[in-house]
C-alpha cells in the first residue's frame, strides 16, 4: 500500500494517506512533484500517460509526475521516479512549487501541493510501459500553441504551470 504525504496550505506535513483514497473525491491535499526535462535543443521531453492510470489516462503532460514517500526528501523522489519511469538520472533543479486541484470525473480527481523542478538530458529514455504509453521531445512554440488547440489532450497540471516553468528557465 503507497502511501502519500498529507499536507496543509504551507506544506506543512500533517500525515499520511493511502495514494488512491486521496485521489477520491473528496481529495485530501497532499504532497507531490513534477519534473521537467529539456535536451540541448530546448525541446521539451512530454510524456502520455499510460492507459491504465486511474486519472488522466492517455493524456500528454510534463516528463514525469508522481509524490515523494513517508520520510523521503521531494527532490530525491523526483530522481527516483524519473529514473524508474524514464531511465534517466539527472541533476535536478528546483523552481517552484504551487497548489492546485482539479477533477477527472466524479469519483477521481487531485488536490496537491506540487513541487516543480527542471534539468536536462539529451539521450534516448527507457520508458516504463506500465507509466508511459509513449513519448517525444517537442519545440516548446508547437507545444504551447497545441495546447491552445487542442486542451484537452494535456494534464490539468501541466498546463496550469507550464509558462511558469518556461519563465523560469529563461533565468
Amino acid at each position: 500500500m503507497e502511501q502519500v504525504v498529507l499536507v496543509d496550505k504551507k506544506d506543512k506535513e500533517i500525515g499520511y494517506e493511502e495514494k488512491y483514497a486521496v485521489h477520491r473525491h473528496p481529495t485530501r491535499l497532499h504532497r507531490a512533484f513534477s519534473v521537467f526535462i529539456f535536451n540541448a535543443k530546448n525541446e521539451m521531453l512530454i510524456t502520455k500517460r499510460s492507459s491504465l492510470k486511474k486519472t488522466w489516462p492517455s493524456f500528454w503532460s510534463n516528463t514525469c509526475c508522481s509524490h515523494p514517500r513517508r520520510g523521503e526528501e521531494v527532490k530525491d523522489a523526483a530522481q527516483r521516479r524519473l529514473k524508474e519511469e524514464l531511465g534517466i538520472f539527472v541533476p535536478l533543479n528546483y523552481l517552484f512549487k504551487f497548489e492546485y486541484s482539479a477533477d477527472y470525473d466524479k469519483e477521481w480527481g487531485e488536490n496537491e501541493m506540487d513541487h516543480v523542478f527542471a534539468g536536462k538530458f539529451s539521450g534516448k529514455p527507457k520508458p516504463d510501459k506500465g507509466e508511459i504509453d509513449e513519448w517525444k521531445f517537442v519545440n516548446v512554440k508547437d507545444l504551447l500553441s497545441d495546447i491552445k488547440k487542442n486542451p484537452n489532450k494535456y494534464t490539468p497540471w501541466f498546463k496550469m504551470c507550464i509558462n511558469r516553468v518556461l519563465e523560469n528557465m529563461k533565468k
